[in-house]
């Protein structure tokens, strides 16, 4: 098994996967016709240009876009990159990211930093540790310039159906606010995937993945604002095709 650690933005990706990922959200910005509101994700990688380094182009249109070069080895991963990031006064602003982990597999440690071009400050600055083994991940971060300390975890309770529980405890230092994210998934057939989450904000969401074919994956999800006024639920539909 390879000694390599990854990336800065593989901490905690597991337990993002389960809690975050596929849901019924939206980006900062996007297309509005009629009732809809879509936007649309294109990426692409260039694997080993020369050993250890590759490329990275992707694009959530109309929000932001990004070119990327990552470099592994055994004991590092460092990234860095270029990119627009959408600005509702301003229409988009370039900011460059530079991000390096250090350790194993199993144990690392690792920052990450954006830099916004136009107004001179940075966007981000976070810093975290992580282990990783077969059945259990967990990740201790700080974000938002150290303003947030968030801890996640993930434990595979079954290879074979791709069955998983995860949690996901998120406090802010600024507001003195602490919220805790738990969810879980089940592989129902071999191309159908479930999940579902619920968090201390008083939300539930729930997502249902069918692989149509091959490489084309169609993605069902919904979202409950129980605090909400109108209790009137979130339903949104993606479309992947994947390498």
């Amino acid at each position: 098994m390879s000694k390599c650690p990854g990336l800065y933005f593989d901490m905690g990706k597991k337990a993002r996967e389960v809690l975050h990922k596929d849901y019924a959200q939206q980006p900062p910005i996007h297309f509005h016709y009629q009732v809809m509101d879509w936007n649309l994700d294109l990426s692409c990688q260039v694997e080993e240009i020369v050993p250890g380094l590759r490329s990275l182009c992707k694009f959530n249109i109309p929000d932001s876009g990004k070119v990327e070069l990552q470099y592994l080895n055994d004991f590092t991963g460092i990234t860095g990159c270029i990119g627009l990031i959408g600005n509702p006064l301003k229409g988009y602003d370039p900011v460059v990211n530079l991000s390096g982990l250090i350790g194993t597999r199993i144990l690392s440690l690792g920052t990450n930093l954006a830099f916004n071009i136009s107004t001179r400050t940075f966007n981000k600055l976070s810093a975290g540790l992580s282990f990783n083994s077969a059945f259990l991940a967990a990740s201790l971060t700080m974000h938002d310039k150290f303003d947030t300390l968030k801890a996640s975890l993930y434990h595979a309770v079954n290879p074979l159906t791709n069955t998983a529980i995860a949690a996901e405890v998120k406090h802010s230092f600024s507001v003195n606010e602490t919220g805790v994210t738990i969810g879980a998934q089940h592989a129902l057939l071999p191309f159908t995937m479930l999940k579902a989450r619920l968090d201390t904000y008083g939300k539930a969401g729930a997502v249902i993945q069918q692989q149509l074919f091959q490489r084309l994956f169609i993605t069902f999800a919904g979202e409950m604002d129980f605090t909400a006024a109108t209790k009137l639920p979130k339903i949104g539909c993606s479309m992947a095709l994947r390498p």
